[in-house]
């Protein structure tokens, strides 16, 4: 199969006649004289007018950012939009000494909150250094692991404070 250059001409049966404008891995983005700005599959019944012998870049731009945002996700420390849950927001944490004489010390949960997203996210970011290290053996990268795991568990009394469910802390689970 022919990939067709952006300026290929072709005449679809359903569709008319048309100029490609936009090429993606799957599709054909196609200005038709009659029936506007349509996507075709690459694969589409259709007969070449005129091909352009162009380089074509089969992946587009949607594709790159997709893979730009996972990759970022992936190996950034930079934390993500997770949301407190709706009864916390614009509430306080009041932190209450024993001794009776020390005074009381107020936190914004929110603020509190975002400490503890800093910290979630700053361990995934050492997980993923941790399995990604070419200095470690397998064995060590397991025991690491396994910390890691137990950090997890030790944190999720702050579960409560998250919106969704999929940014909680989980730790070992039983079999």
């Amino acid at each position: 199969m022919q990939l067709l250059g952006i300026g290929s001409r072709i005449q679809h049966n359903e569709l008319g006649k048309g100029v490609v404008t936009n090429v993606t891995s799957k599709h054909y983005w196609v200005t038709f004289i009659e029936n506007g700005l349509e996507t075709i599959d690459i694969d589409s019944d259709f007969e070449v007018i005129e091909a352009v012998e162009d380089e074509v870049d089969s992946v587009s731009f949607s594709d790159v950012e997709s893979s730009l945002i996972t990759i970022l996700r992936k190996w950034s420390d930079a934390s993500s939009i997770t949301p407190i849950a709706d009864k916390w927001k614009k509430g306080t944490l009041i932190l209450e000494p024993g001794d009776g004489k020390s005074a009381n010390k107020e936190i914004p949960i929110d603020t509190f909150f975002h400490k503890i997203v800093m910290v979630r996210d700053r361990i995934r970011v050492m997980e993923q250094k941790i399995n990604a290290s070419k200095n470690l053996v397998d064995q060590e990268k397991v025991d690491l692991q396994q910390y890691i795991t137990r950090i997890y568990g030790s944190l999720t009394s702050f579960n409560v404070l998250f919106k969704s469910k999929e940014d909680q802390f989980v730790g070992e689970r039983s079999k």
